[in-house]
């Protein structure tokens, strides 16, 4: 019952903030922090053991799969420079503030909280820039980094946590693990996606290849784990594959794939961000031990500095290649002042920082305490919340403030008409080539209806860059789309009636409904 309450209560929340300025996470979390301490509300303890394995690898597959592969290796030296240099870097440069700050906190412990709070959500990252619309160069490199980054700091949590609790662990060592685990992932996601692939083109119904689809992450990250390699970026590199040889796997799969993959995106992302502001009472339960002014002081610096050495890192990484190799001026985009900021403001922390520091054994070997635990975990909260807060709630107004150029809609809209017209052009002479075959015969209407398609779908495009309706004020777009479907609803009404009056029976009627469903569904894909 609990598990019900979380997701509807928060598919409601969600579906709430789609009517509102403010963005659905930051909701999510106020109405998580604001139901906590209801009476009569379950505890929702964060359990690393689910939400790892069980949460991260879908929500890491949906923005993975339509993230473009072709981006991101164009954007590969920025996405490495903050999926694993920054990573490493916030480790080292939150723990040493920590281990200043807190005093009695050993250095191992204050790395533990390090690389807790190092990488960027990428939920969050994810929700944003689509929400706020950011340049497609400056979305690419954050969804780079929030997909990658998690790998990293796993990986630094737990050299960290073995020096922590008493293992003999060295700088050989840790880079040996973090070796491992990087090539065993990306090992893993390459062994593992060539015959995933073939499955989805060789199972002949979609239900079939989308049950499969479900599947896929939670295998990707299971093996990967098994042999003690990345499951984040095994996950990773399966869905960059699978979504760039997409194209390949038939429409129906493709269309019943979308729409799963959003709904579970939806729910998933809803109850992740509630669950953040439901942990308020289990982590403020563990802090009567602490004085709560100092409580509030370590959180408000260390929260600074988080945000500090976000842009210590970004400026530099942004520019200095840029100046150091001619190969980078030559090759990359000039970076400019306005993108870096965004990036360095655009550090949203979330869900797996808070399944991380849950993680965090209550001892140590030898039977003792492990030290500090709660504060860290409370450190982790106040920064998880503050960032989302703080950073999620100015940069919108940052963005808007700082005046990127606009998306150029005739520009893509004419790349969109000729790819369409040239595309158009050569299913036109495959038409003709296989009419001109006797066995591909068809009565002249039904040969005419084929090339009415091709030459609706070739001028649907260009109609767009035409003036709206004088008296109405629509485009030609929403005139097409609205006639289209009073046309199809007069339909529907009919075959309605039709059933109503035991003409034909229920079953039939969805035959006949579906046909209509999917015509709608072309309307809108062609004029979308």
């Amino acid at each position: 019952m609990p598990l019900l309450l979380l997701v509807a209560g928060s598919a409601a929340v969600a579906g709430a903030a789609r009517r509102t300025p403010v963005p659905a996470p930051l909701l999510l979390v106020a109405a998580g922090l604001a139901v906590s301490y209801l009476p009569g509300v379950p505890d929702y303890t964060l359990d690393p053991a689910v939400v790892l394995p069980l949460l991260l690898p879908p929500l890491l597959y949906t923005s993975a799969i339509d993230s473009s592969y072709l981006d991101l290796r164009a954007q590969v030296r920025p996405v490495a420079l903050l999926s694993v240099g920054y990573v490493l870097f916030a480790t080292f440069a939150v723990g040493w503030a920590a281990y200043l700050l807190v005093p009695g906190l050993p250095l191992t412990a204050a790395l533990v909280l390090g690389a807790v709070v190092a990488p960027p959500d990428a939920v969050a990252a994810t929700a944003v820039a689509r929400r706020v619309g950011l340049p497609s160069r400056i979305t690419t490199i954050l969804q780079g980094e929030s997909l990658l980054n998690d790998a990293t700091a796993i990986t630094a949590y737990k050299v960290a946590l073995a020096a922590a609790v008493g293992e003999s662990a060295t700088w050989a060592g840790g880079v040996e693990e973090f070796l491992l685990a990087a090539f065993g992932g990306v090992g893993v996601g390459l062994v593992l996606m060539a015959p995933l692939h073939w499955l989805r083109t060789h199972l002949k119904e979609a239900l079939l290849q989308n049950s499969l689809s479900l599947l896929i992450p939670f295998v990707a990250y299971g093996v990967a784990e098994q042999v003690h390699a990345s499951g984040v970026l095994a996950v990773v590199t399966v869905a960059l594959y699978l979504g760039h040889r997409a194209w390949e796997v038939d429409f129906a799969t493709r269309l019943q794939e979308e729409a799963v993959w959003k709904m579970v995106a939806f729910v998933l992302e809803s109850a992740v961000f509630a669950l953040i502001g439901l942990q308020l009472p289990v982590v403020v339960r563990g802090l009567d031990t602490y004085a709560g002014a100092d409580a509030v002081l370590y959180a408000v610096v260390l929260f600074l500095v988080v945000v500090a050495a976000r842009f210590v890192w970004v400026y530099p990484a942004a520019f200095l290649p840029r100046l150091l190799s001619r190969r980078v001026r030559e090759r990359e985009e000039n970076p400019t002042w306005r993108g870096a900021m965004v990036t360095a403001w655009a550090g949203m922390r979330g869900v797996v920082s808070l399944a991380i520091a849950f993680s965090i054994p209550l001892t140590v070997h030898g039977g003792g305490p492990f030290p500090q635990r709660n504060l860290l975990l409370f450190l982790t909260f106040t920064t998880v919340i503050g960032t989302l807060v703080v950073q999620g709630l100015t940069l919108p107004p940052l963005i808007r403030l700082l005046r990127f150029p606009g998306h150029d809609e005739r520009a893509a809209t004419l790349a969109e008409a000729n790819a369409q017209a040239q595309a158009s052009l050569a299913a036109e002479r495959r038409l003709e080539e296989l009419l001109a075959d006797e066995r591909n015969t068809l009565p002249p209407p039904l040969a005419e209806r084929l090339r009415a398609v091709l030459e609706r779908r070739r001028n649907a495009v260009w109609e767009r860059l035409g003036q709206t309706n004088p008296v109405t004020g629509e485009s030609v777009d929403d005139t097409y789309r609205r006639l289209s479907r009073d046309m199809i609803g007069a339909e529907r009404e009919v075959f309605v009636r039709l059933r109503d009056g035991r003409y034909i029976d229920d079953e039939m009627l969805r035959v006949l409904l579906r046909r209509l469903d999917l015509e709608e569904a072309a309307v809108y894909r062609e004029t979308a």
